[in-house]
Order: C-alpha cells, then sequence, then structure tokens
C-alpha cells in the first residue's frame, strides 16, 4: 500500500506536490469515488483517476534537460496562452518541469514524469546543488558577497549558506557578473537574495544542476539524459 499522492507521482502524471492540490480540490478518484483527504493509501489492485484521467503507475520514465530561451514560462500549460517548457519538447508522454525558472530568467531544467526522482531533487534538504550566473546592476564587492554566502533574509526566511565569486565587473556601464552556488529553490530566490544586499538583477541563468550542465545545448534546444546520466542522479538520491 503507497499514499495517494506518491502513486500519482509515480504514475508520471504530475509531481507530488501538483498531486496534493489536485486531491485537494477534487480531482481525483478512487474506485469512482473522489479522495479529498491526504494520507489515503491505494493498492495495485485500485483503480485510480485523476482529472478524469486513469493513471498506470508502470509508465516508461523519460528525462530531458533544456537550456530554457528567455521569454519561456516554466509550466505545463499557461493561462495567458505563453509558450511553456513542455511546448519546446516533443515527446507523447506526459512530462513537467523539476522546479521553475523565471520567464526572463534562461539555462537549465529538467523535465521529466519520475515523480519520485523531481521530489527529491527540488527538496532543500537534499543539497541539490545549482549554479547560476547574474549579471548585476552596480558594482559588487567581496564584503557584499560574503553576506550572500553568510545567508540574507528573504520574505522574512533567511537563506541556507551559498557560494558565490565575482567573474568580472565593468565600471563604465556599472555592471557586474557574479556566479552564486545555492541548494535551495525557492521563489524568485536568486534575484530576492541580491536584492537584499542592493542589487537588481539584470540577466540570470543557470548553468547546472548537481553534474548536468548545457554544454552542447544551444538556447532553446534538449536532450533526453542518458541511462548513466539517470543512475547518477538516483546514485545521489541513495547516498
Amino acid at each position: 500500500m503507497e499514499r495517494l499522492q506518491k502513486v500519482i507521482a509515480l504514475s508520471g502524471y504530475c509531481s507530488r506536490r501538483k498531486a496534493e492540490e489536485l486531491i485537494q480540490k477534487g480531482q481525483v478518484k478512487v474506485n469512482g469515488q473522489i479522495v479529498t483527504q491526504m494520507g489515503v493509501k491505494v493498492s495495485n489492485n485500485d483503480f485510480i483517476e485523476v482529472e478524469g484521467n486513469p493513471i498506470n503507475e508502470k509508465e516508461e520514465k523519460v528525462y530531458y534537460i533544456l537550456n530554457k530561451p528567455r521569454g519561456i514560462v516554466t509550466t505545463t500549460n499557461d493561462e495567458k496562452g505563453r509558450k511553456t517548457v513542455v511546448d519546446l519538447i516533443k515527446t507523447e508522454k506526459r512530462i513537467y518541469p523539476v522546479g521553475r525558472l523565471d520567464y526572463d530568467t534562461t539555462g537549465l531544467i529538467i523535465l521529466t514524469n519520475d515523480g519520485e526522482l523531481t521530489n527529491y531533487l527540488i527538496h532543500p534538504k537534499n543539497n541539490i546543488e545549482k549554479v547560476y550566473v547574474a549579471k548585476l546592476k552596480g558594482i559588487i564587492l567581496k564584503e557584499d558577497l560574503n553576506k550572500i554566502c553568510s545567508g540574507v533574509f528573504i520574505d522574512g526566511k533567511k537563506t541556507s549558506k551559498a557560494k558565490a565569486k565575482i567573474l568580472r565587473v565593468d565600471k563604465k556601464t556599472n555592471t557586474s557578473v557574479v556566479e552564486l552556488i545555492i541548494h535551495e529553490g525557492r521563489n524568485h530566490q536568486v534575484k530576492k537574495m541580491f536584492e537584499a544586499i542592493g542589487f537588481n538583477v539584470l540577466k540570470l541563468k543557470r548553468e547546472s544542476i548537481s553534474f548536468l550542465t548545457l554544454d552542447g545545448l544551444k538556447s532553446g534546444e534538449y536532450r533526453p539524459l542518458s541511462i548513466k546520466e539517470v543512475k547518477m542522479l538516483y546514485g545521489e538520491k541513495n547516498n
């Protein structure tokens, strides 16, 4: 027996967090009955429908990395009709992004239908390293980076310790370029961290997640992960 939201996530229909939202909204049925409470457990013999769609826990898992362009939203569908990261990948599988990047942020994002791995990668306690490069308005100093690395308060909560280094500064344009390594993924986190020390982010790109990089991928391009790469991600999960 497994919790209903976990079974939905393992089916590849959506992430566990999204499954919990759908349950609360009454969009999930078990054996024809609507379920709205968390904690319900199901077996392989139970018939589960999500938004009217029967799910299959044994669906083949797929994994992609995408070099997200600016102006693409990180969601499975958009109420405003904007193009999404899912639209950029040709697959018949129902996939969803692991975490998110802002509309104007570019760089690496993983898309998959593997809910178990998704939950592992996005949870801050698992310390999955994410590397960003930010172009800032203003000339940043090492003392400023020390504040970032020690943790700053955003939305009333202090960020975890981070790593950062100055890549270059341009006094003529009054800009700086900084590499920032974090393990969390809060809403607009990188931008808010720099804003907390008085710097506005002009451009932001995610260069890597764990060992995965953008090598060989131009903006808008994607590729499937190799079996070895998937095993390495699961290797991290099991360490």
